[in-house]
């Protein structure tokens, strides 16, 4: 571990990426603008340890629009992901930042301790662990983050991640294209507008992955021919709502792990309920491409 993580104290200048000497910016992070920014630091506190500061606005493209806004669950798994994105820029030895992609993510959120947002924008802190590396000829090919997320002094919620690369599309594989397309309306899938919607209903009224903006700035960004976790996350987290009648406040939890390429259009989802939680599947075409799960407060 020490081996390939590089300390700001550590003689790495043959290997240290542009601008490492400040706060990572928003073009280093691959991002499309500075406004879907949400990581303002990354510090080394030890060998496995680091502390970021986050700021999450308050009219951020995935929160509702209203007085008081509880921010999108979302939000934690993005800003692991740019934490993980600054790590490679910075610390990580010989990763090309941006390469290694989520493939599992989790989270978990506790209501009672949620930031809730009536000004501008609410500040988080961040601890991160580095864990479970795989290096494969000296080069880093895989790692797992675990996020634990801090608002006021209060923990609120923990997110953890593998990133590796992502699954890989066979020769051919393609979007499935679905007719007569119905598109629920945002309040029952938990988006805030529209634009937010992933899903759609199909014949025999299978739920589809048909996104209402295929170049969303944050979960589609750069309009990519297959599903980031990120969105395939999102669109689970849609489906239940929309299968179990429930608010998104009920949300507490979700996972997903990427087990083969999700097209950006015609992908499958099924629901089924489990008690408090929920499972979702994701097919694309026969093969079984995403499996998830859904956590959900009781009533």
């Amino acid at each position: 571990m020490t081996e390939l993580l590089s300390g700001e104290s550590q003689d790495v200048s043959a290997k240290r990426r542009p601008g490492s000497g400040g706060p990572p910016t928003w073009r280093e992070l691959g991002l499309q603008s500075m406004s879907a920014m949400l990581v303002e630091s990354l510090t080394q506190q030890g060998s496995r340890f680091f502390e970021a500061l986050c700021q999450w606005p308050r009219w951020h493209a995935l929160n509702e629009r209203a007085l008081a806004v509880t921010h999108h669950p979302l939000l934690m798994a993005e800003s692991t992901r740019q934490v993980a994105a600054a790590l490679e820029l910075r610390y990580l030895k010989d990763v090309e930042a941006n390469r290694l992609q989520p493939v599992s993510v989790s989270l978990g959120v506790d209501p009672r301790a949620q930031p809730v947002e009536r000004g501008g924008a609410s500040d988080v802190l961040v601890h991160v662990t580095v864990s479970d590396l795989v290096v494969r000829v000296g080069t880093v090919a895989a790692y797992r983050l675990t996020a634990e997320y801090f608002h006021a002094g209060a923990r609120f919620g923990t997110c953890a991640m593998t990133l590796a690369d992502p699954p890989r599309p066979e020769l051919g594989a393609a979007s499935t294209q679905h007719r007569g397309l119905l598109r629920p309306a945002p309040a029952a899938v938990g988006a805030s507008a529209e634009p937010d919607v992933l899903l759609a209903r199909g014949a025999q009224g299978r739920l589809v992955i048909a996104p209402c903006d295929p170049g969303h700035p944050v979960l589609l960004p750069g309009r990519p021919a297959l599903l980031p976790a990120l969105a395939v996350m999102e669109a689970g987290r849609q489906a239940t709502l929309l299968y179990r009648g429930a608010l998104p406040s009920a949300v507490a939890g979700i996972a997903v792990r990427l087990d083969a390429p999700v097209p950006s259009r015609g992908a499958v989802v099924e629901v089924t309920a489990e008690g408090g939680a929920s499972r979702f599947l994701v097919r694309a075409g026969e093969q079984a491409a995403a499996l998830g799960t859904v956590t959900l407060l009781r009533p």
